[in-house]
């Protein structure tokens, strides 16, 4: 099961993750994600203490993230379990997401 919301703050988006990011259930979060492109963000918070497992597809809404939404955009992703932390730094994604 896959579960997320996203609420944007004056530019300041928060992304709550839950359960599951996997291949099936990635293009309804980057659907939603691509909705604040064009928009003036600054910061994409993924809270994913909830979020179990990240396939490879799940990565690429961060990337998407990071990519399309402005080079200026700070991408932090906050409560991160081991599973998740370890998928995040084999795959470099580190080098532009701020674990905090």
């Amino acid at each position: 099961m896959f579960d997320f919301k996203v609420t944007n703050n004056a530019g300041e988006v928060d992304v709550e993750l839950k359960g599951r990011l996997d291949a099936t259930v990635a293009p309804q979060l980057h659907e939603e994600m691509a909705k604040l492109q064009g928009g003036d963000i600054k910061k994409v918070t993924f809270d994913v203490k909830e979020l179990e497992y990240i396939a490879s597809a799940g990565l690429r809404v961060i990337i998407f993230a990071k990519q399309k939404l402005g080079a200026d955009t700070q991408i932090f992703m906050k409560d991160v379990n081991e599973d998740v932390k370890q998928v995040i730094e084999m795959t470099g994604c580190d080098n532009f997401v701020t674990i905090i």
